[in-house]
C-alpha cells in the first residue's frame, strides 16, 4: 500500500514539475487548463463505443445521409483552415523544415502556429463523430482496432503536444495531416451524395497508400531532427517515432486485408467476375459510415421483384 501511495505521490509531484515547463501562452486557452476534460471527452468517446451498439439493438439504423454530407464537407474547411494557417504562419516565422525549435514568445507569427495547432487538437476531438455515425448506421464491422486506437489517441496525445510544444518541429505532422484529411473528407462528403457520384471514386486505396507514406516521412523527419540534434524536446522525437511505427503497422495489415488478401480470395471464388479498384466486396468504406457501393447489384428475389430490406430511418 506504501508503493502505491509513494507512486502516485511521484507522480503529481511530476506533473506539478511539468507544469512549470509547460508553455504559458496556451495556458488559458479552452481545454488547455487540465487534461481532465480532453480525458472526460475520451472517456465519454470509450463509454459511447460500448453502450452505442446496446442501444442501437432492435432498432433501425439511421441514414443521416445530409447529416454526413455537412459534416464531411465542413471538416474539409476545418482542415483546410488549418493547413493555410500553418502553412502561412510557418512561412512568415522563417520556419525551417529540418530544424525548428519552439518559440515560446508572444511574436505573433508563433501565436498563429501555436493557435493553429491547437485547432488541429480540437479536430482531433471532433472527428470522435466519425464513430458516432458509424454506431447509429448500424456500421459496427466497421469499427476496428485500428478506428478506435486512431482515433482516441489522436484527440488524447495532441493535448500533451499543444500543452508543451506547441510550435517547432510540431507544425510538420500537423500540416501534413491536415492536408491528407482534407482529401479524406472531401472523398467521405462525395461518396455520401449516393451511387452517381460513388462510381467516379476509385482512388481510394491511394489515400491510404498516402497515410503510409506520411508515417514514413514523420519517421524519417524526425529521425533526421534526432541526428542533426535539433534543440527541440528528445522525448517527444521519441516518442513521435515509436507513435508512427504503430501506425505503419496497423494501417499496413490494413491495407494488405484489404486491396490484397480479400481480392484474391474472391477472384478464387469467383473467377468470372472482375474487381473494380481491389475491393473485394464492391464497396469503399469511409471512417464515417459511408459505403461508396460500385459494383453491388441489388439482391433479386426468385418472382424477379427486390427483396425488400428495412428502411433506414431518415434525419
Amino acid at each position: 500500500m506504501d508503493i502505491l501511495k509513494h507512486i502516485i505521490n511521484d507522480t503529481v509531484e511530476f506533473y506539478k514539475w511539468s507544469l512549470t515547463i509547460a508553455d504559458k501562452r496556451v495556458e488559458k486557452w479552452p481545454l488547455m487548463d487540465s487534461p481532465l476534460p480532453t480525458l472526460a471527452i475520451s472517456s465519454s468517446y470509450l463509454l459511447f463505443l460500448w453502450l452505442g451498439p446496446k442501444f442501437m439493438q432492435g432498432r433501425e439504423p439511421f441514414q443521416l445521409r445530409k447529416t454526413l454530407i455537412v459534416y464531411n464537407f465542413s471538416m474539409v474547411i476545418l482542415n483546410f483552415f488549418i493547413f493555410k494557417e500553418l502553412f502561412l504562419a510557418a512561412r512568415a516565422a522563417n520556419y525551417s523544415y529540418i530544424c525548428q525549435p519552439v518559440d515560446y514568445s508572444d511574436d505573433p507569427n508563433e501565436v498563429r502556429v501555436a493557435a493553429a495547432l491547437w485547432w488541429y487538437f480540437i479536430s482531433k476531438g471532433v472527428e470522435y463523430l466519425d464513430t458516432v455515425f458509424f454506431i447509429l448506421r448500424k456500421k459496427f464491422n466497421h469499427i476496428s482496432f485500428l478506428h478506435v486506437y486512431h482515433h482516441c489517441t489522436m484527440f488524447t496525445l495532441w493535448w500533451i503536444g499543444i500543452k508543451w510544444v506547441a510550435g517547432g518541429q510540431s507544425f510538420f505532422g500537423a500540416h501534413m495531416n491536415a492536408a491528407i484529411h482534407v482529401l479524406m473528407y472531401l472523398y467521405y462528403g462525395l461518396a455520401a451524395f449516393g451511387p452517381k457520384i460513388q462510381k467516379y471514386l476509385w482512388w481510394k486505396k491511394y489515400l491510404t497508400i498516402i497515410q503510409m507514406i506520411q508515417f514514413h516521412v514523420t519517421i524519417g523527419h524526425t529521425a533526421l531532427s534526432l541526428y542533426s540534434d535539433c534543440p527541440f524536446p528528445k522525448w517527444m522525437h521519441w516518442c513521435l517515432i515509436g507513435y508512427a511505427l504503430t501506425f505503419i503497422i496497423l494501417f499496413g495489415n490494413f491495407y494488405y486485408q484489404t486491396y490484397r488478401r480479400q481480392p484474391r480470395r474472391e477472384a478464387a471464388s469467383k473467377p468470372g467476375k472482375a474487381l473494380h479498384n481491389g475491393a473485394s466486396n464492391g464497396a469503399l468504406t469511409s471512417s464515417n459510415g459511408n459505403a461508396a457501393k460500385m459494383d453491388e447489384k441489388p439482391a433479386v428475389a426468385e418472382s424477379g421483384r427486390r427483396k425488400r430490406k428495412g428502411r433506414a430511418k431518415r434525419e
